[in-house]
């Protein structure tokens, strides 16, 4: 069962994912939802989304997100921030949960643009 679930995201996946752990911002997006501010480390990434850890409870599919990926300080004007959405919530053991995001679009101010190419007008 286990291995038709992965193979069911794999088809969905419409790029590669690459193993790569580094910092992430994650804070939500509607103000309805309850404010946190979550920093953990990516599990692995595409140009389209990220997957990472977290023992925060607060996520569910369909969350709408700010994610900065990768990350450094709130200051750092390198930072690459999005507008995500959750797409999937997992339990995983020692109370962590694994959360994927699909990131719909680019909010840097700075020219830069990934994904869908908006380079904030």
């Amino acid at each position: 069962m286990l291995e038709t679930v992965a193979n069911e995201y794999a088809v969905k996946r419409s790029s590669r994912r690459a193993k790569i752990a580094r910092p992430v911002r994650v804070r939500p997006s509607d103000p309805r939802d309850e404010h946190f501010e979550d920093l953990p480390v990516s599990v692995n990434a595409s140009r389209d989304g990220i997957y990472f850890t977290s023992r925060r409870k607060s996520y569910y599919k369909g969350l709408r997100v700010f994610v900065t990926f990768p990350f450094s300080s709130p200051h750092d004007p390198m930072n690459c921030e999005y507008v995500a959405e959750v797409v999937r919530v997992e339990e995983l053991p020692k109370s962590k949960i694994g959360v994927a995001v699909h990131l719909k679009l680019s909010i840097n101010y700075s020219g830069s643009s990934a994904p869908g190419s908006f380079a904030g007008a």
